[in-house]
């Protein structure tokens, strides 16, 4: 048995982000290039999406707007959205992209990036908040399928992270480090 938890919003329905203190910063100014988009996973998704979706060439750098969220530490329990919300509105207003490196948490700041690692291993990968949730019980965050892949968690289901807050520079660090990691691992394909 397996159980599909997910946080985007189905087409159609009211904006919960409208009026929301915590998106404060337009969602178009806080994209950046390995964030928003994971090449070799794309091979994995269905073809539901366009290539425009999921295109590196149509990611932004981080500006100096982005949400702060340097000081945020947390460890509990991840899991996964995929194909089930893909195409359907996030509380941040953008489109749930199941190809893009994004997350969904109760918290933190929409458009705020974090770290989520696997204490187990030595595998990160560093999201944008664009959403709300999870809602299932005992989790802390849910990624996006192609941020499970990068961390080897997409047959799991869920894993216990590490979550850590990053400030603009910290991302913008993060951004370049994980997209010299991303091309390291398409040449070595």
């Amino acid at each position: 048995m397996s159980v599909l938890a997910g946080c985007a919003m189905p087409p159609g329905q009211q904006d919960q982000a409208q009026g929301n203190a915590l998106s404060t910063r337009d969602a178009a100014h806080t994209a950046f290039a390995s964030p928003q988009s994971y090449g070799s996973a794309l091979a994995a998704l269905p073809a539901s999406g366009t290539s425009k979706d999921n295109s590196l060439a149509d990611a932004q750098a981080i500006d100096d707007n982005a949400v702060d969220a340097g000081s945020f530490h947390q460890t509990g329990r991840a899991s996964w959205y995929g194909s089930a919300f893909h195409g359907r509105k996030t509380a941040s207003g953008e489109r749930f992209n199941m190809g893009a490196l994004t997350a969904a948490h109760r918290t933190l700041p929409l458009g705020s990036y974090v770290r989520v690692s696997i204490p187990a291993s030595a595998k990160w990968v560093v999201v944008k908040i664009n959403d709300r949730g999870p809602y299932a019980r005992g989790r802390v965050i849910d990624l996006s399928y192609a941020a499970a892949k990068m961390l080897g968690l997409q047959h799991a289901g869920t894993a216990k992270v590490n979550i850590e807050g990053l400030s603009r520079q910290e991302a913008k660090a993060a951004q370049a480090q994980q997209a010299e990691m991303l091309a390291a691992n398409s040449n070595s394909q």
